[in-house]
């Protein structure tokens, strides 16, 4: 009897994973439809009951209907007869900016607007559709993303080291994982912190209620430890920059962080850093933050420097780079504006 498979022979009820979430511990008992809205973006409730309907949403491995009520650590999938397209890669032109390569890794500048990698929303124009374009063979990570080893959010501008073979992929990996590597990042945030320096411990997990940011958790139980450390590089009165070196690499870090001690990312939209967070209520200010914003449309972080051993040589190797033309020219309208008014305390 012949074993070949043929296109003809594949099972009609394989399924694929396209969601998977974990219902936080502090979850009251809430529709899985509504649930769900919550959780995809762009997900519509009548799309959601139908999928439902079609046994695609499953809770601990069981189907389950639309009006089923999740519980906390209840494990959500949603599971379909075809493969999610984010794990389809299409090469792309899109340009580099490389600032190194050799035979095992290149060091890449990314722009502010570019995705790192496919998902919900960007199934192409992203970063690792150029890097399939540019390079072949790039080795697959643990989530079948070719040689990324770390990802910076969409509107985060600034440094990515991408491996080019499986042993550069897994030594650089469990340097991010052993905390071994160097992060820093520059930040301008709202507000005129306090102290010169100091270190933000606290568990990250999705929010409660915006499923989209992420909080800092008291409970030990609750989230993934991170650890970021800040200090003042130039005061602005109403606003500060930072620098921030990440021990820890969670996603929404520094954002969550810093929103966390009060000093959320300037023009930060989904932690609330687009709106006048500090200042006077003149429309002359007013007028001049619109115009930073005009000048910044998105939070400003920058992943300035990266540190790293070398997974061939062994050497120490960090790279730096500028800041983008956009935070520069923030910035520099923050220090003028500074140097011009004087901040009373009782603003702030």
């Amino acid at each position: 009897m012949s074993t070949d498979f043929t296109p003809e022979m594949e099972p009609e009820d394989e399924l694929f994973e396209h969601h998977r979430f974990v219902v936080a511990k502090g979850q009251a008992l809430l529709r899985i439809d509504k649930y769900l809205m919550s959780q995809i973006a762009n997900a519509t409730r009548n799309k959601i009951q139908q999928a439902a309907s079609n046994g695609d949403i499953y809770v601990n491995d069981i189907p389950v209907k639309s009006n089923y009520r999740v519980k906390p650590l209840d494990v959500v999938t949603i599971m379909l007869t075809h493969p999610p397209f984010e794990n389809r890669v299409d090469p792309e032109n899109i340009p580099l900016d490389i600032v190194y390569e050799d035979e095992a890794l290149l060091i890449v500048n990314k722009p502010p607007g570019l995705v790192v990698h496919p998902g919900h929303g960007n199934y192409t124009g992203t970063l690792v559709n150029a890097l399939a374009y540019h390079f072949e063979n790039l080795p697959l990570n643990s989530s079948n993303r070719p040689g990324l080893v770390h990802r910076i959010d969409k509107d985060t501008s600034g440094l990515l080291v991408i491996a080019k073979t499986e042993t550069a992929l897994s030594h650089l990996a469990k340097q991010f994982e052993n905390k071994t590597s160097e992060r820093e990042y520059v930040a301008l945030v709202w507000g005129n912190m306090k102290e010169d320096e100091g270190t933000i411990n606290g568990n990250l997990a999705r929010h409660l209620k915006d499923r989209m940011q992420m909080a800092v958790f008291a409970d030990p139980e609750i989230g993934k430890p991170a650890i970021t450390h800040y200090k003042v590089i130039e005061r602005f009165g109403y606003v500060t920059l930072v620098s921030c070196i990440l021990e820890t690499g969670r996603t929404h870090q520094i954002r969550a962080h810093m929103k966390y001690i009060g000093h959320t990312l300037f023009n930060d939209e989904r932690y609330g850093g687009h709106q006048i967070l500090k200042g006077t209520t003149f429309t002359k200010y007013k007028q001049f933050v619109e115009n930073c914003f005009k000048i910044l449309p998105r939070q400003a972080l920058h992943a300035k420097t990266l540190g790293f051993e070398h997974p061939v040589t062994g050497e120490m190797m960090r790279f730096d780079t500028e800041l983008p033309d956009d935070m520069r020219e923030a910035i520099e309208k923050w220090r003028n504006y500074s140097k011009s008014h004087t901040v009373d305390d009782d603003e702030e």
